[in-house]
């Protein structure tokens, strides 16, 4: 007869509604790895090995159920496998739990035990816990930062794949209902802003148009503004962006949302500073900058985790660049000395705005070497905001360096 923690393992892919593959898939998306293989999750479903506890970690983020109670269904699994190890046949303790853990109604007397309570957790009547649905927030903020070093393909399978189980959990959320269909709006956000990236315009605008209503549902505005800011990237003319930017504006004034803010701004100093209002765009920035003195981009809303200080450098080396202001050395430096010895994540970004900028300065040799950092860079972390500035770099690029921008146009999106 199977081991209860086995049979536990396959009703909780069977209750995700995935085949092995599909689970194996699920928690490598988790992981950021691609490890785990179909057949080491059927052997976990035989007994014939135990995951670890940081495979199992991740199996309860990639099926939206409590850790510690499966950390302690583990440790109960691998007590009975060297109790076993030790004698010909089980005594009746394993036997008992086995047919309760089996049957369809878990009891009062076995809801008592972790591995009940368990069983019990995962009933159709019952209400995701608190450190399930902060599993799942959290997670839904660690994609945003790994926008910043990851291909767009690999994003967009653990972005879909994480708001499948945020959809899933969405109807047992109880008391958590508001602050998941906030981390589901962020994870349709940012599914959003990566299909855009792919050139799927339609899927991106469907999920900025869902993220939309998640805000109204959840009543929480800022949400609506990362949807309004992703979406100004690839908005047709400069007027649209502009409207969506300000909307955005509008959505995150108050207190709380000072990263956000500062966010937004910037990203309206650089559509003003595009087209050529100077007033504007250093009106915005000096806004931006004022806005994220007050920030904590670590503790406000989820989302914000990825408006770095390097992702405030990006964003004044564009203004700076494209308006050819004085400012732009200053900054740079400042950007330069900020990344250091390594590159750390949104150096990509810093890279590519350095070299924008240099380059529309006039200043075509620092511009072309800053260009081939970003070159290197780019290879080594490909990511969406990188791509997107290859196009820029190899537009504003000498005719002497036509290889160069060919390279960088193999980025481009």
């Amino acid at each position: 007869m199977p081991d209860p923690f086995a049979e536990l393992l396959l009703r909780i892919r069977k209750d995700a509604g995935r085949t092995q593959e599909e689970q194996a898939a699920a928690i490598n998306d988790v992981s950021g790895r691609d490890t785990l293989t179909r057949r080491e999750v059927s052997r976990y479903e035989n007994f014939e090995n135990i995951p670890t506890n940081h495979t199992l970690r991740h199996i309860a983020v990639a099926c939206g159920i409590p850790y510690e109670e499966l950390k302690r269904e583990a440790k109960a699994a691998r007590a009975r496998r060297r109790e076993e190890n030790g004698r010909e046949e089980e005594g009746l303790e394993a036997v008992k739990r086995r047919t309760l853990l089996g049957g369809a109604i878990v009891g009062v007397s076995a809801a008592a035990e972790p591995w009940g309570r368990l069983a019990f957790a995962l009933s159709k009547d019952s209400k995701i816990d608190t450190p399930a649905a902060a599993a799942l927030i959290d997670r839904a903020a660690d994609l945003h930062v790994q926008e910043l070093n990851l291909s767009a393909h690999r994003l967009q399978r653990m972005v879909e794949s994480h708001l499948d189980m945020i959809t899933a959990a969405l109807p047992r959320a109880g008391e958590h209902e508001q602050a998941l269909t906030i981390a589901a709006g962020e994870t349709a956000a940012l599914a959003g802003w990566v299909a855009w990236d792919l050139g799927e315009l339609d899927k991106a605008d469907v999920y900025y148009k869902v993220t939309s209503q998640c805000a109204a549902m959840a009543g929480h505005p800022p949400l609506r503004a990362l949807a309004l800011t992703y979406a100004s990237y690839g908005a047709t003319t400069p007027g649209e962006k502009l409207t969506f930017l300000s909307q955005a504006a509008q959505d995150v004034r108050g207190h709380g949302n000072a990263t956000a803010a500062a966010w937004v701004l910037g990203r309206h100093a650089e559509e003003a500073a595009s087209l050529g209002d100077e007033t504007g765009a250093l009106r915005a920035l000096e806004k931006a900058h004022f806005a994220y003195d007050f920030a904590d981009h670590t503790s406000e809303q989820a989302w914000v985790r990825f408006v770095t200080p390097y992702r405030m450098d990006s964003l004044a080396l564009s203004v700076y660049g494209q308006l050819g202001r004085s400012e732009l050395a200053t900054t740079a430096d400042v950007a330069f000395e900020r990344l250091g010895e390594g590159l750390p994540d949104g150096g990509v970004v810093v890279l590519g705005d350095l070299a924008s900028a240099l380059l529309r300065g006039g200043d075509a040799d620092q511009g072309v070497y800053v260009a081939r950092q970003f070159t290197a860079a780019t290879q080594a972390k490909p990511n969406t905001m990188g791509k997107e500035r290859a196009a820029k770099i190899a537009a504003w690029l000498p005719d002497s360096e036509r290889e160069l921008a060919r390279h960088l146009r193999q980025f481009a999106p």
